[in-house]
């Protein structure tokens, strides 16, 4: 029996606090695909963790999305976001990068292949659709505005007793950082990438 592939996000350990809503809009994503030799996958997995921890110390570093492959398969997809396309190109043309891949190019069955998507493109993309698949924008504004809607009316009254509890943090504009940094966090990472394998079918026709 076949099993799901295995996915795995790790928060940013770098210099990234947090992201408002307009920093998510204008943000980078580098996915990044790696078809593995089987004979060298203990060895990948090792190399992974070392350029995962490498990258998590670069500006703007905003976390790592892991889709492992399913069983009998070795294609890894990496998700990287940074805060902006200067801050992630200066971590795709380091030298420290450039070293860790020519490290691990023996384990690899062809080169690695690298995709960049800007803002919410990222979040619009399936596995096994065509690199440059997109749906149209007004899917993705329905799609968006459905995620984002119930989530207005939702976290705000989740943060309510402890804006009670401690004042400060009511006070204007702190407790729309508050509200508007727990919304991204959540459409980012745990209710965006469900809804669209939800809706596929619908946004990729």
């Amino acid at each position: 029996m076949s099993q799901e592939p295995v996915s795995t996000t790790v928060s940013s350990t770098g210099s990234s606090t947090g992201s408002s809503p307009i920093q998510a809009a204008n943000s980078v994503t580098l996915k990044i695909c790696h078809r593995v030799k089987p004979s060298a996958r203990s060895e990948y997995e090792a190399w992974l963790r070392r350029i995962i921890q490498a990258a998590s110390q670069y500006p703007g570093h905003q976390g790592v999305h892991i889709l492992r492959p399913t069983e009998g398969q070795h294609d890894f997809e990496i998700a990287l976001r940074f805060a902006s396309s200067e801050e992630a190109a200066r971590w795709l043309e380091s030298e420290e990068r450039q070293a860790l891949v020519r490290d691990i190019l023996p384990a690899f069955r062809q080169e690695e292949e690298i995709e960049i998507s800007s803002g919410i493109d990222y979040w619009f993309h399936t596995a096994g659709a065509a690199p440059s698949k997109q749906p149209v924008r007004w899917k993705q504004w329905v799609v968006t505005t459905a995620v984002i809607w119930p989530l207005t009316m939702l976290v705000p009254f989740l943060w309510a007793p402890i804006f009670e509890a401690f004042p400060l943090l009511s006070t204007w504009g702190i407790r729309h950082g508050f509200v508007a940094a727990t919304i991204v966090g959540l459409v980012v990472y745990v209710v965006m990438p469900r809804v669209v394998r939800l809706v596929a079918p619908w946004m990729f026709r």
